[in-house]
C-alpha cells in the first residue's frame, strides 16, 4: 500500500512532504524555509523568530471567535540514526518510507514520526477549510532533540494563546501533563600517546535495540558503552591494557546500540579466551530475552597504532565502569514514573582525545543536579574535566486544569475507555515554554510511535486515525474565554 492511500490522507500527504525535506537537529534551514513557505502560500500570517522557530497564525472559524485561543506546537527537527549497513545522508536525502501492515516505517533509518506526525497534523489543520477551531497559533520549534534551543529561545510575548496542545507524545491512550528536565554532562580529557606495547584486539558490541534515553531508560535495554566498559574492566584483572580507540554510541538522547574498542594487551589469545568463555557468555545470557540480536565480537587485529599509557587507560576503564547508567530514582509521588536517570550516550577516544557524553534527566531539579554531580565526582577522581550545559526545566503536572478535564471527558465519550493521565520521563518543550508563559494551560498527546530515536522507529496507522479524530474534536470543544 502506498502512503497516499492511507487514511487520513491529508496527514500522510503532509508527512510525506515534510519527510522529503532534510531536517537534522541544528541543521533545520531547509525545513524552516519549507514551513515558512507553506504558511505564506496559505495567505496566513507567518513569522520566523530570531532562533528559527516558525509561528503561523490562523483566525478562528465562524462561530468559534469566543473560545480560548490555542497554540498547536511540534518540533521540526528529527533524530538521525541509521543502521551501519545503510548508506544514507540525512543532510541531503529525504526519508525513504514504506508500509508494513498497520505500521509506517523507514528503510534502515529513523522515520521522523517523532515529531513529524505532529508537524503534519498542524499543517493539515492550517490548510483545512472545514475543521472548526478557535484562534490558532501554530508554533514549530527547532532543535528539540539536541538542546531544545528553539523553546529556550522563544521570548515572552511572542504567543497570545491561552491553551497549548503539544503533539509530541507517543502513546495514543495517554494525556501527558508533566515531563522531566535534563542536563548535558560532558566529560573530557586529553592524553599523551605512545607506541602500543602488546598485541592488538578489536572488541565490537552491536545488535542492541537502542531507543529513547528517557521513555525507554527503565526497560533494561543494553547500552553498548556500558557493555564495552564491562569487558574492558574484566580485562584489567589479568592484563595491563593500553587503550587505542573507543567509538561507542551517538546522540545523547538515544540509548547506544553499537560500540567498538581497540586495545593493546600482552597476550591477545589469552585475553580473547578469558573474556569469550567467561564474561561474554554471561552478558549474552543476561540479555537473551530483551536483546536477542546482541552480538559481541572479540578478535585479534593487525592494526598497529599509538596507544595511551597503561595508567591512563586504567583510569578511563574504571571511569566507564563507575558512571551511573539507567534509572537513578523512581518517583515517590507518581506511580511507575522514573524520576531521575542518566544515559551514558557517547564515548569517543581518538588520538588521545577522550569525550564521554551523558544526558541526565529528572522531573525534580535537585535530583537532576544530584545525578550530574555524581558523574562529575567520578570524572574528577580520575582527573577528567566535566562541563554542564543545555540545562532545561521539567514541567510540573496540573491534573485539575480545564483542558485536561475536557480531554479526559472527550476521550472517554469518544473511545469508551478512560485515558491514562500521566507524566513522562522525556524532555518535552512544555516545561521551557511554561517558564515564559506560566498562565498557559498545557497538555501533550499524540499517536502511537514505537522505537523512536532508533532505526526501528515506526508509526501506527490506526492510531494516527484515532489521534486525528481526537484532535479535531478537541479543537471543536475548546472552552469559552
Amino acid at each position: 500500500m502506498e502512503l497516499s492511500n492511507i487514511e487520513p490522507q491529508i496527514i500522510w500527504k503532509n508527512f510525506s512532504r515534510l519527510n522529503a525535506v532534510p531536517r537534522p537537529s541544528k541543521k533545520e534551514e531547509k525545513v524552516i524555509a519549507f514551513i515558512k513557505e507553506f504558511g505564506e502560500n496559505l495567505g496566513l500570517e507567518t513569522t520566523v523568530d530570531e532562533v528559527g522557530n516558525v509561528i503561523i497564525k490562523k483566525p478562528a472559524t465562524p462561530g468559534m471567535e469566543n473560545r480560548k485561543s490555542v497554540v498547536l506546537q511540534s518540533h521540526l527537527d528529527m533524530v538521525c540514526q541509521k543502521n551501519n549497513d545503510v548508506n544514507f545522508d540525512f543532510d541531503t536525502e529525504g526519508i525513504k518510507m514504506e508500509v508494513d501492515g498497520e505500521w509506517v516505517k523507514a528503510k534502515g533509518t529513523t522515520l521522523g514520526a517523532d515529531n513529524g506526525l505532529g508537524v503534519a497534523t498542524i499543517m493539515s489543520i492550517l490548510e483545512s477549510t472545514d475543521i472548526p477551531h478557535p484562534d490558532l497559533e501554530a508554533l514549530f520549534t527547532i532543535d528539540e532533540e539536541t538542546g531544545m534551543t528553539g523553546a529556550l529561545g522563544l521570548k515572552p510575548g511572542q504567543l497570545t494563546g491561552q491553551i497549548l496542545l503539544n503533539l509530541d507524545t507517543e502513546e495514543d491512550d495517554e494525556i501527558d501533563i508533566g515531563c522531566a528536565g535534563g542536563i548535558d554532562v560532558t566529560i573530557s580529557q586529553d592524553y599523551n600517546t605512545e607506541v602500543a606495547k602488546g598485541q592488538i584486539i578489536r572488541i565490537e558490541v552491536k545488535g542492541l535495540q537502542g531507543g529513547h534515553s528517557g521513555m525507554d531508560i527503565h526497560k533494561g535495554f543494553g547500552n553498548a558503552n556500558v557493555i564495552l566498559g564491562r569487558i574492558l574492566y574484566k580485562g584489567l584483572e589479568k592484563e595491563n591494557i593500553q587503550l587505542i580507540s573507543i567509538d561507542g554510541g551517538g546522540l545523547r538522547n538515544a540509548i547506544p546500540r553499537e560500540g567498538v574498542a581497540v586495545v593493546s594487551v600482552r597476550n591477545a589469545q589469552e585475553f580473547i579466551d578469558e573474556v569469550t568463555n567467561g564474561l561474554k557468555k554471561d552478558i549474552l545470557e543476561e540479555f537473551a530475552t530483551i536483546e536477542p540480536n546482541l552480538h559481541i565480537n572479540i578478535e585479534s587485529s593487525t592494526t598497529s597504532e599509538k596507544a595511551l599509557s597503561e595508567e591512563d587507560s586504567r583510569k578511563i576503564i574504571l571511569t566507564l565502569k563507575s558512571l551511573h547508567n539507567g534509572v537513578y530514582r523512581m518517583s515517590p509521588d507518581v506511580k511507575d514514573l522514573v524520576e531521575s536517570s542518566n544515559n551514558v550516550a557517547r564515548v569517543e577516544l581518538k588520538e588521545g582525545e577522550l569525550k564521554i557524553l551523558n544526558l541526565s534527566r529528572s522531573s525534580v531539579e535537585s535530583s537532576k543536579d544530584s545525578v550530574a554531580e555524581q558523574l562529575k565526582s567520578v570524572a574528577e577522581l580520575a582527573g577528567m574535566k566535566t562541563v554542564f550545559s543545555g540545562s532545561y526545566p521539567g514541567w510540573k503536572p496540573k491534573p485539575g486544569s480545564e483542558i485536561v478535564k475536557l480531554m479526559e471527558n472527550l476521550y472517554t465519550e469518544k473511545f469508551g475507555d478512560k485515558p491514562h493521565v500521566v507524566a513522562c520521563h522525556a524532555g518535552l518543550e512544555c516545561g521551557i515554554i511554561g517558564a515564559n508563559y506560566p498562565e498557559m494551560e498545557m497538555v501533550s498527546f499524540g499517536p502511537t510511535i514505537r522505537g523512536a530515536h532508533s532505526p526501528d522507529e515506526k508509526a501506527n496507522i490506526p492510531s494516527t486515525q484515532k489521534f486525528w479524530s481526537f484532535t479535531k474534536d478537541i479543537l471543536a470543544n475548546i472552552p469559552l474565554k
